[in-house]
């Protein structure tokens, strides 16, 4: 996958004062000399297909494998298991209809939820079909229940680029070993541990329900890249428009989601953890026809986008604690109280202070400054996108919000009833 370019709409860390600019996190990034990068389920289960074909044809079984990855390299995997599992149970039994071949999936030094899973292929012979490879979903693999995902409705959680890995390295191991025309191969994919790992997930918001997905545009997992990050957003908002969403909300993290949803009476679908990613998803919500994204999050955040930072979390982008002074100020604090704001060191710091100093008005104007710089950074589309802001504290209290639209946000409390805000 190219890495996205950052755009130049989206403003990013200053420069860091020796001559090249800090880390903006807006594009695909590798930490640290030496890291080591991983592989995707797509890649493990194509590597898994790989060998379990082989396995068949040749009667013989195999403890290492190498395939082509999307990006032009070749990678070497390691099998977990390559077993005949019709005829002697967990043994070799050469000429047996089914073998099943495993690979244990490793995230490198950026492990997510399904790295240590382990990626079963159990493959047999069918009739021929026109791809001439026939891929189902087994135990721990989740099924495509939305549209919008780009798969079709009722089937396996499998995507584009993992599919054509997967029939590819198939097909290679067919020609290789002599498979005789007239015959197909079926693929089934499965994980032991997929409907749990699936937890740890978003799936279940996309409406992949049972188990994991298996992904991968490059094949290759590289160390602390956004790139698999940013498109989950798209994604979880092209899943949304599709399904008739048309109010989103845009978290930067999973406490203020939590937090939000005592506000709001939306459904799961609507919300999208964004992370650094607020000012893509503004987009991208436009673009997919979305009429109102609320901004949800904490004073450290907010305070960062308040500024016009839509890539919030960058390195040296610190809390600007004078920033959230001047706007005490703005709202009535003393001179005395601004200089003991400005020298606190963090957000939650500053929010303490605030909260003792009974001066919750200044993160009504924040978040207000959230909502003009979202319609700033979409420029002539801002018309097409209501902008709310709720900002909250790290116990969930609702300390500010604001709307671009004259209604105010529209919050429900416990009872249903709309305040006023």
């Amino acid at each position: 996958m190219t890495p996205d370019k950052k755009d130049p709409a989206e403003k990013g860390p200053a420069d860091s004062g020796n001559g090249s600019p800090e880390s903006d996190y807006s594009r695909p990034t590798v930490r640290g000399k030496g890291m080591r990068t991983g592989y995707t389920t797509g890649a493990c289960a194509a590597a898994a297909t790989k060998a379990a074909v082989t396995a068949l044809l040749t009667g013989k079984p195999v403890d290492k494998v190498t395939i082509h990855l999307p990006i032009g390299q070749d990678a070497d995997f390691t099998l977990h298991r390559c077993e005949w599992i019709e005829g002697v149970p967990g043994g070799f039994t050469p000429g047996s209809e089914k073998v099943l071949c495993s690979v244990i999936k490793d995230g490198g030094d950026d492990p997510d939820a399904t790295h240590g899973a382990e990626i079963c292929t159990t493959i047999s012979l069918g009739p021929p079909t026109e791809e001439g490879v026939t891929i189902k979903g087994g135990v721990g693999v989740g099924t495509v229940t939305f549209p919008g995902t780009g798969i079709p409705v009722g089937e396996p959680a499998v995507t584009r680029v993992p599919r054509r890995m997967i029939i590819e390295s198939a097909l290679e191991a067919a020609k290789t070993h002599g498979l005789e025309s007239g015959e197909g191969i079926i693929v089934e994919i499965s994980v032991p541990t997929g409907e749990e790992v699936a937890l740890k997930t978003t799936n279940a918001r996309l409406g992949v329900i049972g188990g994991i997905s298996i992904l991968g545009s490059t094949g290759v997992v590289q160390p602390y890249s956004t790139a698999a990050w940013r498109a989950s957003v798209n994604l979880a908002i092209d899943v949304a428009a599709t399904n008739n969403i048309n109010h989103m909300v845009l978290a930067t993290g999973l406490q203020s989601e939590s937090f939000t949803k005592n506000h709001l009476d939306l459904p799961d679908m609507a919300y999208v953890g964004v992370g650094i990613f607020s000012g893509a998803a503004l987009k991208r919500c436009v673009s997919r026809g979305i009429k109102r994204a609320t901004h949800v999050g904490m004073i450290g955040k907010f305070s960062k986008m308040a500024e016009g930072y839509f890539v919030t979390h960058v390195a040296g982008n610190k809390v600007d604690t004078t920033f959230l002074a001047g706007l005490a100020g703005q709202c009535g604090a003393s001179k005395k109280l601004q200089k003991e704001m400005a020298a606190t060191t963090s957000g939650r710091h500053f929010g303490e202070i605030a909260l003792a100093n009974d001066q919750l008005s200044l993160f009504t104007l924040m978040s207000q400054m959230v909502c003009d710089e979202s319609h700033k950074l979409l420029g002539d589309d801002a018309e097409k996108l209501i902008v709310d802001a709720m900002c909250f504290d790290f116990d969930g209290t609702l300390l500010g919000y604001a709307s671009t639209s004259l209604e105010g946000v529209p919050l429900v409390s416990s009872s249903g009833a709309s305040p006023r805000g």
